[in-house]
């Protein structure tokens, strides 16, 4: 019996190969702590996990998703911190992320803090994902910015977060 390529899913259904590379979900949180949260440094993406995801878990799914080619790892030197980038094919997972981010607000408990990004890349629909997804390119692949006016995607996100914290805390 041969054995496949550790790269290779296990059958060529396209959903079992999505779900081998993204479908536990501390993979799932450490993409979004990258995409949303800006977190591109180990013990940032640590420190700053709501889920309080295990150092070596950390490791193993970073390994995994450069492995799997959804994130770069830029090595800086010695004594200095590893950046880790999105892909095109992460950046891509944002129309999946906003689906389900908007499962979960229709169909689990959240807190107003968490959920207002949900609820803004819902109600923002593709239009803003493609916005998104467009920032995401500058910050990670060094696309030149699209040209705009107003508010970035990043900034209404990040806007919408800081007033329900500021909610929360009043």
């Amino acid at each position: 019996m041969a054995t496949r390529p550790a790269n290779e899913p296990r059958s060529g259904c396209p959903i079992n190969a999505a779900v081998e590379v993204i479908g536990d979900h501390w993979s799932l949180l450490v993409l979004r702590d990258i995409m949303f949260g800006n977190r591109r440094h180990f013990r940032v993406l640590q420190g700053s996990s709501e889920e309080g995801i295990a150092s070596n878990i950390l490791a193993d799914r970073l390994r995994r998703l450069v492995s799997a080619g959804l994130l770069t790892r830029a090595d800086a030197g010695r004594g200095r911190r590893v950046t880790y980038s999105l892909t095109e094919a992460a950046i891509e997972l944002v129309p999946v992320m906003a689906a389900l981010g908007e499962w979960g607000l229709r169909n689990r408990a959240t807190t107003p803090t968490l959920r207002v990004r949900a609820e803004l890349l819902a109600d923002g629909g593709p239009a803003l994902w493609e916005d998104f997804m467009a920032e995401l390119r500058t910050e990670h692949l060094g696309v030149p910015p699209p040209p705009g006016g107003g508010p970035s995607a990043t900034e209404r996100l990040a806007a919408a977060y800081a007033e329900a914290v500021a909610r929360e805390e009043g």
